[in-house]
């Protein structure tokens, strides 16, 4: 069976454990980062089908993974979405926006 996809790391190891063989090798760094963006969105849609808070903490885990992978640290993300925030607002307020209806200027 193909399957073709980025994998936790114990996944090989549980693949063994059931009796089988897994085919594996080590991405690149330039594959890598392919890879998790795939696998965000493969997560995201598994959430929006399930809307399973199993499947939120998969989105956290691949979101981590692209945080490390580009460099970057949780802080200095929480720090970023922190500003924006402050800047522009959260979602707290569950604002749906209809359009814009303009004015003359």
């Amino acid at each position: 069976m193909s399957y073709k996809k980025l994998v936790r790391d114990k996944i090989p190891e549980i693949i063994k454990q059931n009796g089988d063989s897994p085919i594996t090798r080590i991405l690149n760094n330039e594959e890598y980062t392919k890879e998790l963006n795939k696998k965000l969105l493969e997560e995201c849609n598994e959430y929006l089908a399930s809307e399973d808070v199993e499947e939120i903490a998969d989105i956290l885990e691949v979101i981590g993974a692209i945080i490390k992978a580009k460099g970057h640290t949780p802080e200095e993300i929480e720090e970023i979405r922190k500003q924006k925030a402050q800047k522009r607002g959260g979602f707290d307020k569950q604002i749906y926006l209809e359009g814009i209806e303009e004015n003359e200027k």
